[in-house]
């Protein structure tokens, strides 16, 4: 397979690939292979939790609520004096 990068892209790889001491197609290939295996992790928490959603084993929190408890943590969190 060839894949081709923009200008930008290219250079940084081709200077990571000095810096490291490792060609670019192996560098590309250990990226490639980590975001594969992240995305299937997410891919398998995700079918977990629904499928755990469907059994009734856990119910969904609303999108709203989720929010005000967010805002809230972070209103807190700036009201607190700087350490």
């Amino acid at each position: 397979m060839e894949v081709h990068f923009n200008q930008d892209l290219q250079a940084k790889l081709d200077k990571l690939a000095i810096d490291t001491g490792r060609a670019p197609d192996e560098l590309v290939e250990d990226v490639v292979a980590a975001y594969l295996n992240e995305l299937a992790q997410a891919r398998e928490t995700l079918n977990s939790r629904y499928d755990e959603m469907k059994a009734g084993k856990v119910k969904p929190i609303p999108g709203d609520e989720v929010l005000a408890h967010f805002r809230d943590k972070s209103a807190a969190r700036r009201s607190q004096p700087d350490s």
